[in-house]
């Protein structure tokens, strides 16, 4: 498994062939007909408070994704499994690093970038949505951040995602609101934009783009060396005609980045899962941000889907097509059960999506990553 700074655990299963998966229909809207639950319980405000002590990060460079699993377990109706998850997540959570200097609104700039200011831009973040409303923190930083989203590996965007969902959804708890402000940090932190790239030829559809993505010429190593490799991406996105129009190719890229996971996740089931995960995160966020900010965010999110497709992409498609395809509800059981925060993750995603395809891709990340329980 690969995570912030792309270093390699093993951690997927040996992928097989099975009959071919029919592509199915890319959506032009981003239906959200999957099972979500309103929390009454109040245990994803008991779960943040227990998360907020830790660091986005341990080693130094993995990523904590107890956050956004927690989030999409109570938003798909698990909450009663949080704590129990939290528990087996223990050992993977380190404590918030000591701060260092205080990020101000004056110098901030010399600050972006540096993972070791982690703590002092959660800092920064906290003072800032506790003084002023949450979505106008965010609509000040949501431009600065978007260059630097491949940053982290994508999962400060995601982070973010999640954060802006429970908040767009729910009551603007506390708990909730500092979750906001540990995401932003963990992004401006983390911020790290792509090398200047050229523009190949435009393709005519998301599912097409991603195909003429060209693979890097050395996986050997992490994301930074491979994303450091990148020279140039295909044309897509580029005018999408106002808001409501980038909205729906925001849809399309998420729809078609999850549906290629079905046939090409065994190239690296686990980091290909951002290459649905973090546009998706940008999608949700759209309805927090001014509308003149919409356009721009689909170039950072295609941006960020082909650089990991790029990255991690296989040679050779392998054809898929489960048994039967599960209900929604039983797809996002399966990844519960499963226990993997990848794995709940982008089933959270798929279930957005919520077609065959999009489901088929969910139960092959079950697949292929290997579980926590059972």
């Amino acid at each position: 498994m690969e995570d912030t700074d792309g270093r390699t655990t093993p951690t997927t299963r040996t992928p097989h062939a099975t009959d071919a998966l029919d592509a199915g229909t890319t959506h032009a809207a981003h239906p959200l007909g999957a099972p979500e639950v309103p929390d009454t319980t109040g245990i994803l405000d008991e779960a943040l408070e227990r998360l907020h002590a830790s660091g986005p990060e341990r080693q130094g460079w993995l990523s904590n994704h107890a956050p956004m699993a927690v989030e999409a377990l109570v938003r798909r109706g698990r909450a009663p499994r949080v704590h129990r998850w939290l528990d087996a997540y223990r050992d993977r959570l380190e404590d918030m690093p000591a701060p260092r200097a205080r990020v101000t609104r004056d110098n901030w700039r010399e600050a972006l970038g540096d993972p070791a200011r982690i703590a002092d831009w959660a800092g920064y973040f906290e003072r800032e949505t506790s003084g002023r409303p949450w979505r106008e923190v965010l609509a000040e930083w949501w431009p600065r951040l978007l260059p630097g989203i491949a940053g982290g590996a994508t999962h400060p965007v995601i982070r973010v995602g999640h954060a802006v969902r429970t908040l767009l959804t729910t009551e603007e708890t506390a708990p909730r609101v500092t979750e906001l402000a540990h995401a932003l940090g963990y992004w401006a932190a983390r911020h790290q934009p792509l090398p200047p790239l050229a523009t190949l030829a435009a393709a005519p559809t998301a599912a097409a783009a991603l195909d003429a993505v060209p693979a890097v010429p050395d996986q050997t190593e992490g994301i930074r060396h491979r994303l450091a490799q990148l020279t140039a991406l295909p044309g897509w996105g580029a005018a999408p005609g106002g808001p409501d129009a980038a909205r729906g190719l925001l849809a399309e890229l998420v729809t078609a980045a999850t549906h290629r996971y079905a046939t090409h996740a065994h190239g690296e089931p686990v980091m290909l899962v951002h290459a649905a995960t973090a546009p998706n995160a940008v999608l949700r966020t759209l309805p927090a941000l001014p509308r003149d900010l919409w356009a721009p965010s689909v170039g950072a999110a295609w941006a960020a889907s082909a650089a990991v497709t790029a990255a991690y992409t296989p040679a050779v498609a392998v054809p898929y097509r489960p048994a039967a395809v599960p209900t929604a509800e039983e797809v996002f059981e399966r990844a519960a059960a499963h226990g993997d925060d990848h794995v709940i993750k982008f089933a959270d995603t798929a279930l957005d999506v919520g077609d065959p395809v999009a489901l088929a891709a969910a139960v092959r990340s079950v697949g292929l990553i290997d579980p926590w329980f059972g």
